[in-house]
């Protein structure tokens, strides 16, 4: 593949039982054998099983979800563009849950106004709360119709929409509400905290 497109002898590829969509709508999808991938730590595998998202803070219900607890709620899907600042990017459909979905069930404080994505790996980066609810942001199980490689960030990425790539963290196990701000990993590092693409990637 060239440029991050599937040529007309190339087929799908399979992961597991699931084959990768390779378009959506029209759209083309970039394969995920040619999306562009960052960790701090490297891939971290997390057990389905095992695995519990623990939802707290400023919340009227803690909650510790169970994966497949996640996929009983309402599902979303959207083709959105992942874009870093190191200058690459991709094409993808992402399928999860609403933010909105998961903060119906704890409730929220009236007085929240900042989201924290903790990861697996340390990682963590925060939101607006109005910003997560104002654009329908999800939290994705499946990309390109397959569920998330570890690599990807099973059991749940980050998909923050019009955001650097920074902001869409992987491997979410803990998502915290307070009414405090917030900077994450790269944001302590002189990163924007709003890292809007298209705007500067740096305070």
């Amino acid at each position: 593949a060239v440029s991050g497109c599937l040529s007309a002898t190339e087929q799908p590829s399979v992961y597991g039982n699931e084959t990768e969509a390779t378009e959506y709508q029209g759209i083309e999808l970039t394969p995920i054998s040619n999306q562009g991938n960052n960790a701090i730590k490297g891939t971290h595998y997390i057990d389905r099983d095992t695995y519990r998202l623990q939802i707290d803070g400023l919340v009227e219900t803690p909650v510790n979800l169970t994966y497949n607890q996640i996929l009983e709620y309402p599902s979303t899907s959207k083709v959105l563009d992942l874009n870093c600042v190191e200058g690459w990017g991709f094409t993808a459909k992402w399928t999860g849950v609403l933010v909105e979905t998961l903060f119906n069930v704890t409730g929220i404080n009236e007085n929240a106004t900042t989201v924290i994505f903790y990861s697996a790996d340390g990682y963590s980066t925060s939101h607006d709360l109005d910003y997560l609810l104002d654009n329908n942001i999800m939290v994705a199980y499946k990309i390109n119709d397959v569920t998330l490689p570890p690599d990807r960030g099973f059991p749940l990425q980050l998909v923050a929409e019009d955001k650097y790539g920074y902001k869409w963290g992987k491997w979410i196990t803990q998502i915290q509400i307070t009414n405090t701000g917030y900077k994450g990993y790269w944001e302590t590092r002189g990163y924007s905290n709003k890292a809007d693409v298209g705007g500067p990637p740096f305070e």
